[in-house]
């Protein structure tokens, strides 16, 4: 089920105050039993529901969302969209996701504002550059564009970077991903709702799963403050709460969670028309279409579920950007906060079967869980519809840690500062 608005229609609503418009997805009661449920009414959890239910065909599936839908990481990052990733495997991975990214307005009739104004990964040595050239070479392998700048072109690309001889951190180059930019983060969850809703998924929220329904070590659906729902299978997406799950249902996560803090500015005229990231400092930013700068940085390294931000920080954070770009200097900032990310030892995602048999995980992601949504839903649908792993997810498998096949994307995630 698909709705449309005239012109007409939004001049009507605006003169009546906004009060006839339709709900973009039912909130029913929940059902005594589906095929699959869903904890976690995000990106990642919404986006597998749809593509359940567009790929698979299965028609009894329910998200249940504690809160409110994208309460979480999803309206809680810097929207920034890549697959700049040094390894084949996350490579594959996060250009699948761009590439469902540049199709998924249309495809779900809602525009979640995605802008292809690409991302800069900035070098500060000639030691970085030749690091950079590697990853430009192994991206380009992996089936990713990329290309190595000298500073003439960062310096077209962004005149507002910090170009001084007696810089701290002086640019030599940067990598560039053309295709890379940034999305509306709430546009995305919503999007994926109405489109998850008109193939009759049940979107529940306000729903919080208080445990497992587990009989002869087989997990048979969940517990929830509005009743017990039995399912064929579970699927586990909740990012930065996956070891509350994971304590609950009974199996292990090789995870921590952190606070990443994340600050938006007043608006003010363009002045950055790109994304640029300074791996030396850990910041980044990049300009919203209302005129704020968004800017993010590294983790807060103290476990938290706390999502705010902290001075310390702060002053980490927003002093990289100075020096990126001292013009920035006197912008003032309009808001502070943060997500809680899960962070795997290796930097990279888990997806695939929890330990406890009927539960599936979909988490570890750390600082990459907006950019991979579409990969992340689309991956994970596919193995809770058919028990086993898309050849792009096989890698993430959580058996990879006792085999010690580790993908240290550290780095690439932008998150070892």
């Amino acid at each position: 089920m698909t709705r449309s608005y005239s012109a007409f229609n939004i001049l009507r609503e605006g003169l009546r105050g906004h009060k006839g418009w339709a709900p973009l997805w039912r909130s029913p009661d929940p059902k005594p039993e589906y095929d699959v449920v869903i904890i976690g009414g995000g990106g990642h959890g919404l986006a597998t529901a749809y593509y359940l239910a567009k790929n698979h065909k299965i028609s009894r599936i329910a998200v249940i969302e504690k809160g409110w839908l994208g309460g979480g990481n999803t309206g809680r990052n810097t929207t920034v969209i890549r697959s700049n990733y040094f390894y084949p495997e996350s490579t594959r991975l996060y250009d699948l996701s761009v590439r469902l990214y540049e199709k998924l307005s249309r495809e779900i009739n809602y525009n979640v504002m995605f802008s292809q104004r690409g991302m800069m990964v900035l070098s500060h040595s000639e030691a970085e550059m030749e690091i950079a050239a590697r990853t430009v070479n192994a991206m380009r392998l992996g089936g990713a564009d990329a290309e190595l700048l000298e500073v003439k072109d960062v310096r077209k690309k962004a005149p507002i970077l910090n170009f001084r001889e007696d810089a701290r951190y002086p640019i030599h180059g940067a990598i560039w991903q053309g295709r890379g930019g940034t999305g509306r983060h709430d546009a995305v969850a919503w999007g994926y709702a109405r489109a998850a809703d008109g193939l009759g998924v049940d979107i529940i929220q306000n729903c919080e799963v208080t445990g497992f329904l587990v009989e002869g070590g087989r997990c048979k659906g969940v517990e929830t403050t509005k009743g017990k729902i039995s399912a064929g299978r579970t699927g586990v997406a909740v990012a930065g709460h996956s070891s509350v799950l994971a304590e609950m249902g009974g199996y292990k996560l090789p995870i921590h969670s952190y606070a990443l803090q994340a600050f938006v500015t007043e608006a003010i005229k363009p002045v950055m028309d790109t994304v640029a990231f300074s791996p030396m400092t850990g910041s980044y930013f990049s300009q919203s279409d209302k005129g704020g700068l968004v800017i993010g940085g590294g983790l807060d390294r103290v476990p938290s579920y706390g999502q705010r931000g902290n001075t310390p920080m702060q002053d980490t954070v927003l002093s990289g950007i100075v020096e990126m770009a001292p013009a920035l200097a006197k912008v003032k900032l309009l808001r502070h906060w943060a997500g809680i990310v899960d962070v795997s030892p290796d930097s990279s995602p888990l997806i695939g079967p929890s330990g406890t048999e009927g539960i599936f995980i979909n988490c570890g992601w750390g600082t990459g869980g907006f950019k991979a949504i579409p990969a992340g839903g689309y991956l994970f649908a596919h193995l809770l519809a058919t028990g086993s792993h898309h050849d792009i997810s096989r890698p993430f498998d959580p058996s990879r840690f006792p085999a010690g096949r580790l993908l240290d994307e550290a780095a690439g995630s932008g998150i070892a500062h």
